[in-house]
């Protein structure tokens, strides 16, 4: 998720008067790196949605693409495309670009020092882990739908439908006639997390979206617990209920006793 008011030590590349954006042979690097392998670790595991999605977008492997590129088959399958934003961006700005159907990117790429985890989401987590499932029909609609929600939520409501992006978009599962896949982007980007979600280790539950309202979530570890959908059509149900009386149902709940152990101060 990429709303924060916490600073980054990373820089968004700008693009020159053409919209073009120069990256280093370094950087160009790091992308191969990073897609190639991930793609050795997706098969078998991300959900069909999610690997038809990378088809479409038919991303270059040598080289970070522009996201322009992205963009024009985003509009073409759902509407949406790609919003470059700097480094972090704050919930008003998160929320607005989703309910524009514009996903926001930060145009820079990990260091070598930061490359199997980095806090912040860089453009390789957003395009290959997310631009994917935007190009599936009831996904894109709950996004965007999400993003109308969160605009017109208070700060209270808000850190509530924090915790359903990210038991969804970021860390969803769902069960196929084939078995449990990944569509979750923070797992999709991940290799570590990749195996580890559909390991014996963590816990796995049916989705419930009060119960995703009230779990909390650490963002620097493999998660406890991922919430398994029956298919992507619910997340589609989810943008025809109303979702904002479930967030006041899960505030009035409270959250649930977290299945991890506090951070230790830095």
């Amino acid at each position: 998720m990429s709303a924060t008011k916490k600073p980054s030590k990373y820089v968004a590349r700008e693009p020159d008067a053409s919209g073009f954006i120069e990256y280093t042979e370094l950087e160009h690097q790091t992308w191969q790196q990073l897609i190639e392998r991930q793609l050795q670790v997706i098969p078998g595991r991300a959900c069909d949605e999610f690997l038809h999605g990378l088809e479409l977008l038919d991303l270059p492997r040598d080289r970070i693409p522009q996201l322009e590129e992205v963009s024009a088959v985003l509009r073409r399958e759902t509407g949406w495309e790609c919003a470059r934003v700097p480094a972090l961006i704050g919930f008003e700005t998160f929320f607005r670009l989703l309910s524009e159907r514009k996903f926001p990117v930060a145009t820079f790429i990990r260091t070598p020092e930061e490359f199997d985890y980095l806090q912040e989401p860089d453009i390789f987590h957003e395009i290959f882990g997310h631009c994917a499932m935007l190009t599936n029909p009831a996904f894109a609609n709950f996004t965007q739908n999400y993003g109308e929600l969160g605009l017109n939520a208070s700060p209270k409501e808000r850190a509530y439908l924090a915790r359903l992006y990210w038991f969804t978009v970021e860390f969803g599962l769902l069960n196929t006639k084939d078995g449990l896949r990944i569509y979750g982007g923070g797992i999709l980007s991940s290799p570590k997390e990749t195996l580890y979600a559909l390991s014996d280790e963590p816990v796995r539950a049916d989705f419930d979206v009060v119960d995703a309202l009230r779990t909390p979530y650490r963002i620097d570890i493999v998660q406890p617990i991922y919430y398994v959908l029956r298919n992507l059509e619910n997340l589609q149900q989810l943008t025809e209920i109303d979702l904002m009386a479930r967030v006041r149902e899960a505030m009035a709940a409270g959250l649930y006793e977290p299945m991890f152990p506090p951070k230790e101060a830095a």
